[in-house]
């Protein structure tokens, strides 16, 4: 049988009320995985090359990130392509989880090598039933 390494949930999104409602929409569909925000992109993605002061990847460990486009700092697009093509990140499940549904945007996105492009609903309920979606999809799939 082949082991399974724990996976950790990045979240990438700078709205405070948006990354609220992404980890209560994961929780309540029954995601209990350890979840790490950060409020913009070069956060994260100090986190995940090894390049920030304290807080870092742990290479034992599987990620899934949950990456907004419109950041301060860097932005969601950066973070992935900079992740895409780097040999020991690129493997890291990328979803975009964003506002923006521009159809230039969103094949961009896939051009650079995300795995699922998610649009938030702006209406709250729909936004809500979009989040307990992507917690199903994330019990389901493995690592």
């Amino acid at each position: 049988m082949k082991n399974y390494k724990e996976l950790i949930i990045l979240i990438a999104e700078d709205d405070d009320g948006h990354a609220e409602l992404i980890q209560t929409g994961l929780r309540e569909s029954g995601v209990c995985n350890k979840i790490i925000r950060f409020t913009n992109g070069e956060a994260a993605w100090l986190f995940l090359s090894g390049t920030g002061d304290k807080n870092v990847r742990d290479a034992t460990k599987a990620y899934l990130l949950l990456l907004d486009i419109n950041m301060p700092k860097m932005g969601g697009e950066e973070v992935l392509r900079r992740i895409k093509s780097d040999k020991d990140l690129k493997e890291i499940p990328i979803l975009m989880l964003t506002t923006t549904d521009d159809p230039r945007e969103v094949e961009a996105c896939y051009k650079l090598g995300c795995n699922m492009y998610i649009t938030k609903p702006v209406d709250f309920n729909k936004f809500a039933e979009t989040l307990k979606r992507m917690g199903l999809f994330i019990q389901i799939v493995k690592f």
